[in-house]
């Protein structure tokens, strides 16, 4: 792995964004304002916690915030199965953004075994 010298070098952080992006225009009009706040937050929270861990002074934070940002991912490809369930979406609509959530898990676990191999 090359030496990445600011988080938006991430794949992983590139991939939250769209997500983030994705997330708002599939929800833009949905009147479920519980369901829409709570699966807006969890796709900030899967890009932020990314941003803030990479800026953090150590591996062993930076590790603490990516997982938090796993768990979000998992949250976020959760609630596509109720809005796929409730029709809020399409079901290849949730099938895809489930996919992009599980790149975003699996690319999130190889860097956070990384960085603690790198110790």
């Amino acid at each position: 792995m090359g030496t990445i010298k600011d988080f938006e070098e991430l794949e992983i952080w590139i991939l939250s964004r769209r997500l983030v992006s994705l997330i708002y225009k599939d929800f833009r009009n949905c009147r479920d304002f519980t369901f829409r706040d709570q699966i807006c937050g969890a796709g900030i929270s899967v890009m932020n916690n990314i941003s803030e861990g990479f800026s953090r002074n150590s591996d062993a934070e930076f590790r603490q915030f990516l997982n938090i940002s796993k768990g979000s991912s998992g949250e976020v490809k959760s609630m596509y199965y109720i809005a796929e369930d409730l029709q809020y979406v399409p079901a290849d609509t949730a099938d895809e953004r489930r996919n992009l959530c599980q790149k975003i898990i699996n690319g999130t676990s190889l860097l956070m075994k990384y960085l603690k191999s790198s110790r």
